[in-house]
């Protein structure tokens, strides 16, 4: 693969992307940008392309933090920095692998050696490296949550800190946060998106030449990356010289005070939670007026910046797609708009009409700039009868009946189903594990490097051998071997696999919206509790995997409310199919254990053996040690009870709608491999 990279102002479309993305370049006080889209539409690229525009750097010739010979950081590691050599370099842009563990970000303290020989030995992470620079972190949202904070953190203040048993390190860590996701793949937390200024929302091009352009220029680079980027560098190195020019005029930018009553004004009416939207929409519109080339912020200054800081902020929960209401932004702006001295009001669209040019020097799409209608997929047909939603039905044979979906009931606080023991999942807020963080349980000898002191340990290790290694009265002898570490008890994140009958048994309109309901909560818990989910529906003559393990809880509840009920019930075909699912998985991601929820009123139909067959699989997944619940859905006044026979197959709980709620029973899922398999706690 070449070095060269895929030139900036190559990549076709994106406005909105390349706006945000050069707005941070010139101002990365913005707080940085996320970047929401669909796989395959240029995120990364963009991403890597802008570094190549942003100017070269002067360094303390040395330093490994790269302080700045102007005003070097007087707590810098590799300082004091007196008369020092000056060396220029490009700006770093730092990639953040997904698997990417704390030490590596922030750095690695030598506790053994800091401890037994007094010596601060410090190797930088990657926050050093991006001082300056670029930070990129792709599929920020499959980072874990404490290491996201990391990163914000450090985004906000400007600075790393390292502290381990006492010893700390700091320096200085000011660099460009770039995040990408795909939705799909599960969101951020409310918290946590919050934290990044700006978001775009990018979709592939629907335009047939658009779609060629891209793909003619992609094959062209491929064959000559050299040549390519050479046809495109007097537009890169004009656009470097405007984010350079951009950079020197923002200090002279004036923030009105009737631009600050817009900006005010707008997140007010938008009900944005805290402040921070009202400093980054500030310090976005300042940025616009300085690319822009005035020094002055205008009401479309104010617009756009809106259209970029305020979309997700307006979530609610989970199942919220972000977006913005043009019509009310429009009106918000109007009413605090600053009034002339005299004549009439102006009705007008005001100074940037829908077809003018955005502050970019390239088409705004005015109110234009928001994402695609959000909601059902395109191609989907959620309201449309019989059938007609995706995914396919699956069912083979001849067409069952079928009803159109049903909407779900309202969500509402679940119990808390758990998995019994002790895992070493990722963390998350469900079942027992040991973790990076939590309460110290024990301590233990290192495995590796060590990382958590535990130093009533380390000291009980180390007392009994003092008198033999000449230990003076005023020092502790250490050697290698006396050092423990913390063993921590927390949290995991699991795998919550929902096998969901969506059967003609199923198919009463008010049950089936009580069940959706049902669902609908415990994917609320779910992503309240940072576990990954998937779903098999059943109904027909076969199962199908509605959704795939998956960290996007949207996507499920999307799944859900697309699903068209009707036909036989093929229980059996549904706990294999779970069978299959959650043995791909383990091999997969072998720590995260998986918590089964079979939605059903236990009912088989499809021959005579139906309901044998589903016991058979259901012994087959109780063999494997699983964790399970059984919501129960039988309802009427005459009740076989075989949802519950189920549930002792598996040797799990039956739960019924009503006692799902938490305010009812109590009902927490514990399997005890050394008890009876039967038997639910």
């Amino acid at each position: 693969m070449s070095d060269v990279r895929y030139p900036f102002t190559a990549v076709v479309g994106m406005a909105d992307l390349r706006l945000g993305l050069l707005l941070n370049a010139v101002s990365p006080a913005v707080g940085g940008v996320l970047v929401r889209g669909e796989k395959g539409t240029a995120k990364s690229t963009m991403v890597r392309a802008l570094a190549g525009l942003l100017p070269s750097i002067a360094t303390v010739d040395g330093c490994r933090f790269a302080c700045d010979p102007v005003a070097a950081d007087p707590q810098c590691p590799d300082g004091p920095h007196a008369a020092v050599a000056v060396a220029d370099r490009p700006a770093h842009l730092v990639e953040l692998p997904v698997g990417v563990s704390e030490d590596r970000i922030v750095g690695s303290l030598d506790l053994e050696r800091a401890l037994a020989e007094g010596v601060k030995a410090y190797e930088p992470g990657l926050l050093a490296r991006a001082h300056r620079g670029v930070l990129y972190i792709d599929e920020v949202n499959l980072l874990q949550d404490h290491l996201v904070d990391l990163l914000l953190d450090a985004a906000a203040m400007g600075r790393s800190y390292v502290e381990r048993e006492g010893v700390s390190v700091r320096h200085a860590a000011r660099f460009l946060l770039v995040g990408t996701m795909n939705p799909e793949e599960g969101e951020l937390r409310p918290q946590l998106l919050d934290r990044f200024g700006l978001t775009v929302e990018i979709a592939a091009t629907r335009d047939a030449a658009e779609r060629a352009e891209v793909v003619r220029r992609r094959l062209a680079y491929d064959a000559d990356p050299e040549g390519f980027a050479a046809r495109f560098a007097a537009e890169e190195r004009t656009l470097a010289e405007r984010i350079a020019a951009a950079r020197k005029l923002l200090p002279e930018v004036e923030l009105t005070d009737a631009a600050l009553r817009q900006i005010t004004a707008v997140c007010a009416a938008f009900e944005v939670d805290g402040l921070r939207a009202d400093i980054v929409m500030a310090r976005t519109a300042v940025a616009l007026a300085a690319w822009a080339g005035r020094t002055g912020v205008l009401e479309e200054d104010v617009r756009k910046a809106a259209q970029l800081a305020l979309p997700h902020r307006r979530r609610r929960n989970p199942f919220d797609a972000p977006g913005l209401d043009e019509e009310q932004l429009d009106r918000t702006l109007a009413e605090h708009a600053e009034q002339p001295e005299e004549g009439p009001e102006d009705d007008g669209p005001g100074p940037q009409g829908p077809d003018g040019d955005g502050p970019d020097g390239g088409p705004d799409g005015g109110p234009g700039g928001a994402p695609e209608p959000e909601g059902v997929p395109e191609g989907s047909a959620a309201s449309e009868p019989d059938g007609a939603a995706a995914p396919p039905p699956g069912a083979g044979g001849p067409r069952p009946r079928e009803s159109a979906p049903v909407a779900s009931g309202e969500p509402y606080r679940t119990r808390l189903f758990r998995v019994d023991g002790t895992g070493k999942g990722a963390q998350g807020r469900r079942s027992p594990a040991e973790t990076d963080a939590g309460h110290t349980i024990r301590a233990r000898r290192p495995e590796g490097k060590l990382a958590r002191l535990h130093l009533s340990a380390t000291l009980q290790a180390a007392a009994p051998h003092q008198v033999a290694r000449g230990r003076d009265s005023r020092s502790l002898v250490l050697h290698r071997e006396d050092f423990r570490e913390q063993v921590r008890r927390g949290r995991e994140s699991n795998l919550v696999l929902f096998v969901v009958d969506a059967s003609g048994s199923m198919a009463a309109r008010q049950r089936m919206t009580a069940v959706k309901g049902a669902v609908l909560s415990l994917l609320m818990d779910a992503y309240q509790r940072r576990d990954k989910i998937g779903m098999i529906t059943f109904r027909g003559a076969q199962a199908e995997l509605a959704l795939p393990p998956t960290s996007s809880v949207e996507v499920g509840a999307a799944r859900l409310e697309q699903l068209p009920t009707g036909g036989r019930t093929p229980l059996a075909a549904g706990l294999l199919r779970a069978h299959e699912v959650l043995r791909v998985e383990r091999m997969r991601d072998p720590d995260r254990r998986p918590l089964l929820v079979v939605v059903t009123d236990g009912r088989a139909t499809g021959g005579r053996d139906a309901l044998t067959q589903a016991h058979r699989s259901a012994d087959l997944l109780a063999a494997q040690g699983l964790a399970a619940v059984v919501l129960d859905c039988e309802s009427g006044p005459v009740r076989l009870g075989l949802a519950r026979t189920l549930a002792a197959r598996l040797g799990a709980p039956a739960v019924t709608l009503d006692e799902l709620r938490a305010e009812g029973v109590a009902s927490l899922v514990r399997h005890t491999r050394s008890s009876d398999p039967r038997k639910a706690a």
